[in-house]
């Protein structure tokens, strides 16, 4: 049986969104936290923290934390102060493509130093005292650089190898490099997961298909835009109007009980909606509305008549690169 798993997504993804998601439509067997950046001088931001305190997740949700660092000694004091919280895995973030992250040699940009990713992961896997797993791209310029990395994560004992099939420079474009996640689950020594470009049914029909093998399926983007997909593939039971109203109520409440101004509530609210407002039928009007709203109570008229007044569309309507900001 596929075990499924939510994408950490900056911005999105924090623990008012998975509690939430959690609530209403439940199906994620993990979800891995936005990635921590370690400081030398000082904690964890406090954003950080109260997104993995433990009173800020709900009971029975399972979250690894994702730090990105290409410094051991940070990663570990990191870890060493999230295992005080109760957590047992850490993830170590080589994917991110971003252009900042990537010119300080972090995130994707670490692949460049394979030599160095050794080094990291043996002092690491020394001294952690925790489970680790690896989120990667198949290398910064080329695929080719992927064959070396995995003989790398091949040296140590990895709870997960979550491979996003894709070198730095795509960021999201192209397609993901299934010929090179192949390989990954033929050679890799430790188990893993897949992540790219499943945003419905069909395309999780389709890789469950080509791979069954797989027993590892993360997801961001499609989760984002959907939030009952893997419910949806597992069992048929499709998204509802309700369920997504409650699930938007759930969050912006969230956000309104922590944040302060308007400005400052609705920015999140829009970032979800980016993805969201393609699942309706005739929802661009709406949607417009919805991204010009600079007032909670034209935010909230805008919503209420994209609820009320807007079908759900069939599933496999809704394609990636629809989106508000379009």
């Amino acid at each position: 049986m596929i075990k499924y798993y939510f994408a950490p997504m900056e911005g999105i993804t924090w623990y008012i969104y998975r509690n939430a998601h959690h609530a209403v439509f439940g199906g994620i067997d993990t979800y891995y936290t936005p990635f921590i950046v370690p400081t030398t001088k000082k904690g964890m931001r406090s954003r950080e923290l109260n997104d993995i305190i433990p009173e800020n997740n709900r009971e029975g949700i399972r979250i690894v934390p994702q730090i990105l660092t290409n410094k051991a000694e940070d990663f570990l004091s990191t870890a060493e102060k999230l295992k005080a919280f109760g957590y047992d895995e850490v993830n170590l973030n080589l994917g991110c493509p971003s252009g900042t992250v990537v010119a300080k040699g972090k995130g994707s940009g670490f692949l460049a130093d394979p030599d160095g990713i050794d080094r990291f992961l043996d002092t690491v896997c020394s001294s952690l005292g925790m489970k680790l797993s690896v989120k990667t791209r198949i290398g910064k310029e080329s695929p080719d650089e992927f064959g070396r990395l995995l003989e790398i994560f091949n040296r140590y004992p990895l709870e997960m190898l979550i491979v996003h099939p894709r070198v730095q420079k795509d960021y999201y474009k192209n397609y993901p490099n299934l010929c090179v996640f192949r390989e990954a689950l033929k050679k890799s020594r430790n188990p893993v997961c897949y992540n790219g470009d499943l945003f419905s049914e069909g395309d999780l029909n389709r890789f469950t298909s080509e791979f069954p093998e797989a027993e590892h399926v993360m997801i961001g983007r499609g989760l984002v835009r959907n939030p009952a997909l893997v419910r949806q593939f597992i069992s048929g039971e499709q998204l509802k109007r309700e369920e997504l109203k409650r699930f938007h109520d759930d969050i912006y409440e969230g956000y309104s009980s922590i944040l302060s101004g308007d400005r400052n509530i609705l920015f999140r609210m829009k970032e979800l909606w980016a993805y969201m407002i393609p699942l309706f039928e005739g929802g661009e009007k709406a949607g417009k509305k919805i991204k010009k709203a600079e007032k909670r109570l034209i935010y909230e008229e805008a919503v209420k008549e994209l609820f009320e007044h807007h079908e759900l569309i069939p599933e496999d309507s809704c394609r990636r690169g629809e989106s508000l900001n379009n």
